[in-house]
């Protein structure tokens, strides 16, 4: 292996969107995959569009909090 060259597996986990969604398309998934240094994650939504959004753990923490903020 060359010098400053890392090799790595990544965990990831994926799912079917159909049971979630009434609106996706056919073999749709969102797939979430974490960030080697553990610091974070990547969502990919294969729907209509493909779409990846990166998060920080703690992006995400806040988001699940603005989120029940709206639901109340």
């Amino acid at each position: 292996m060359k010098e400053g060259i890392e090799s790595y597996k990544r965990k990831a986990v994926m799912c079917s969107l159909e049971k979630f969604d009434y609106a996706c398309k056919e073999h749709s998934y969102v797939e979430v995959t974490e960030w080697n240094n553990g610091e974070g994650f990547d969502v990919n939504v294969c729907n209509h569009t493909d779409r990846t959004i990166y998060f920080t753990h703690g992006e995400f923490k806040l988001i699940k909090k603005l989120i029940k903020e709206l639901e109340k």
